[in-house]
This record gives C-alpha cells, structure tokens and sequence, in this order.
C-alpha cells in the first residue's frame, strides 16, 4: 500500500478551477470567522467572567439558526444560488464590519455583543446549506467525498491559525482589529462564488421526486423515510449536544492554566491540528465506502478525546485530548456529508442542507449551552469529561440501534428507497452522478 493512497486526494483542486476559486475564497473567509470566533468569545468572558453566559453565546447563536436555516434551505432550492450566496456574504460583511466598529469605539456590552451573534448566526444558517450545494454540482464520484475532505481541511486550517493568531492580536492590540480582519475575508469569498459557473446556481428538477415542490415538508418526509440519514443526524447531535468543549475553553484556562489568552489560543488550533494531520492522511476514509462506519467510529473517538482533555490537568495532555477529538471531528464531518449529499437528489439538496446545517451547527449551540450550565454547577473538568463519556456510549448505542447506516455503501447505493416514492436507489440518471 503506497503513502499516496493514504494522502488527501487533490484532484477536485487541480482538476476543476471553479472549485479551486470557490476553495480558496472559503479557506480566507474561514480565517477572518476564526478570529472573530476567538475573538468574542474571550471578548465575552472579559465582560462576564460568567461561564453560564460564555454558554449561553450558544443559545443566542441557536435561535436564529433554527429559524433562518430552513429559509436558506428553501431559498437554495427556489432561486438561483449563486445570487443567493453573494447576498448573505454582502451582508456579513457589512456586519462584520460594524461589530468592529461598535468594539473598536468602545460600546461593547454583553448585550450588544449577543445581538450581533444572533445576525451572524441568522446569516451563516441561511448561507450554509446554500454553499453545500455547489460542491455536488461540480464534482462527482469519488471526487465529491474528496472535495468534501478538502473544504473540511480548510477550515481546519482555519481553526488551527486563526485562533492562535488570534490569540496574539488579542494579547498585543486587542479584539478591534480581529474584527476588522474578518470583515476583509469576506472579500475573498466573494471572488470565490464570482467564479462559479452561472449553471451551477441553477436547482436542478429532480423529475422522480414528486416531492420537490412541497416546501422543507418535501425534505422533512425524505429525511424521516430515510434511515441512514436519520443516523447521520443522530449520530452527529449525539456527539455535539454532549461533548461540544467551546464553552470550556475559558473555563479550563481558567481553573487549571492562568487564564492566559495565549493558552486559550492553543486550545481551539489544537482540534484545528488534528483535523488537518487526519485531513492531510484522509486518502484512505474518502476511497472508503462504508462511511456510516467510519461515522459511528469517529464520533465515538471524539467523546473519548474530550473526555482526556478533561482529565489532563498537564497542558501538552489536554491539548492532545483536543488533537485527538479534532482528528476524529473530520472523519465524521467528511462522512456526514458524503451520506448527506449522495443519498438526496439535487431538487432536495437545499432543503436537505437546510436541516443537516441546523444539526451541524445547532447541536454545537445546544453542547456548548450543556457544557456551561454543567461547568457552572460543577467544574469545566467535570463538564468534559461526562459529556465525553456520554457521547461514547451514544455512538455505541446509534450504530447498534441503526444497521443501515452501518451497512450504507457510497459506491453501492447512495440513496434509500422511500417507500413511498419511485426514486431508485441506483438512478443512474441522478444529478449527483451525471
């Protein structure tokens, strides 16, 4: 067996320059969100000193995101995507820069910085599930599970230099100016979806699914008629809700390490580094079609890394705790979304991202809520490593419990048959593999 069958595959990089555009416009942006993340989130402890409201940063992120998700799953499906797109970065960008704004002349408040993540947050949902239709639209095959590992070392590499830059800048300038970065990433971005071919905005009618036209009820019916994507979602909120570490970061700096901001800045890198070894060393788990295994596997690898990071009152052990869980986080990122975008035809796929992005990313809002009302009634220590281990016996039980997504094949079938529905399992006329 070669190291090159072990390496990440680059084809959809070098093969198709529109991704590649679209690749590197998310990779910047990915940057700027990373530093503004650290950013508030050491801005608010600052203000607070309260590890209730640290948490409640995802309860304030939630609502939004579960209101406005499922509007950008509809719109990804009724107009054009590429317009859609441009619009919700415009406008984060405007907001990004009027955050910077309010912080830079000095009227932050715990308040003011709440209402500015719920808008992030309403916006990010809306242009997520937006952005993950455009990957199945111009790669196929097993580029499609490569080009997904590539998007997840992206912003891997997002997590892993934007908080320890971070960390710097807030040390030596202050929050201000990780804010104004942020906002000129968003730049990037827009060069990215300025490359897209104008086609791949356009929805495709998917001509078997009769369902197409009933609103997030279509996706809603495919997903519950839909086991392996139930598994995928359960599977996924299972590790989230339960051992999502955000929360704690300031926290267990805190308690164990002096509360240093440059400590706080290895935290957050330290997933970030470990999903970049396992994105750099992915060529095995993309080629791999059995993904709902390789999904149930790393979940519960993830429980058990934060599960150390509790345990480790020693840095290099905690932080290896974190390298451990964030290697795992892109085996079971890449593999949701490979299930995700090759068991939904085109005419759902918006919708279907619409949901699956409220699960990625509403799931974490939900754990980091769980980890401070935890950690406040506790300790972070504590918080961590109960939710770790909860989260390991969770996975056991979602892969016992759900043999299909055990058994799911990408290269066998890449779609259940609703029984209710003539869309076959190996249409062979299917968008995503045309």
């Amino acid at each position: 067996m070669s190291l090159r069958e072990h390496l990440i595959d680059v084809r959809p990089l070098r093969d198709i320059p529109a991704f590649r555009a679209f690749w590197v416009g998310a990779t910047v942006s990915s940057f700027g969100s990373q530093l503004s993340a650290f950013a508030l989130l050491y801005y608010m402890w600052e203000l607070s000193h309260s590890a209730a409201l640290v948490g409640l940063i995802g309860l304030v992120r939630a609502v939004p995101m579960a209101i406005f998700g499922l509007m950008g799953g509809t719109l990804a499906d009724r107009m054009n995507r590429r317009t859609v797109l441009l619009t919700v970065r415009l406008t984060q960008l405007a907001s990004a820069v009027s955050l910077a704004v309010v912080v830079l002349a000095g009227g932050g408040s715990v308040p003011v910085v709440y209402v500015f993540m719920a808008i992030g947050g309403g916006l990010a949902s809306i242009g997520a599930p937006v952005a993950q239709t455009f990957a199945p639209r111009l790669l196929d095959g097993e580029r499609l599970t490569a080009g997904l590992a590539l998007m997840r070392l992206s912003s891997q590499f997002a997590m892993l230099a934007g908080p320890f830059v971070a960390g710097f800048l807030v040390n030596w300038v202050g929050v201000g100016l990780c804010l104004v970065i942020d906002g000129v990433t968003f730049l990037a971005s827009l060069w990215g979806i300025f490359s897209l071919p104008a086609d791949a905005g356009r929805p495709q009618p998917d001509r078997a699914d009769g369902r197409s036209g009933r609103g997030i009820l279509g996706a809603v019916h495919y997903l519950v008629r839909t086991p392996v994507l139930l598994g995928a979602f359960a599977a996924d909120l299972n590790a989230t809700v339960l051992a999502m570490p955000t929360a704690l970061f300031p926290v267990i700096n805190a308690e164990r390490f002096g509360g240093s901001p440059v400590t706080l800045g290895l935290m957050l890198p330290a997933i970030g580094l470990g999903g970049i070894l396992a994105g750099v060393f992915s060529g095995r788990i993309t080629r791999q079609p059995r993904q709902g295994v390789v999904m149930v596997v790393c979940c519960a690898v993830w429980g058990a890394g934060m599960a150390l990071f509790g345990l480790g009152g020693w840095l290099p052990v905690a932080l290896l705790g974190l390298v451990i869980a964030g290697a795992a986080d892109t085996g079971t990122v890449v593999s949701r979304g490979t299930i995700v975008q090759r068991a939904t035809p085109d005419a759902l796929r918006g919708r279907m991202n619409a949901l699956d992005f409220l699960v990625g990313a509403g799931g974490p809002s939900l754990g980091d809520l769980r980890a401070g009302l935890v950690a406040s009634a506790t300790s972070g220590a504590i918080s961590a490593v109960s939710g770790g281990l909860a989260c390991v016996i969770g996975a056991g039980v979602i892969g016992a419990a759900i043999p299909s997504l055990r058994s799911w094949r990408a290269d066998a079938s890449t779609r259940e048959r609703d029984p209710q529905s003539p869309v076959e399992q190996n249409d062979p006329q299917s968008p995503i593999d045309r």
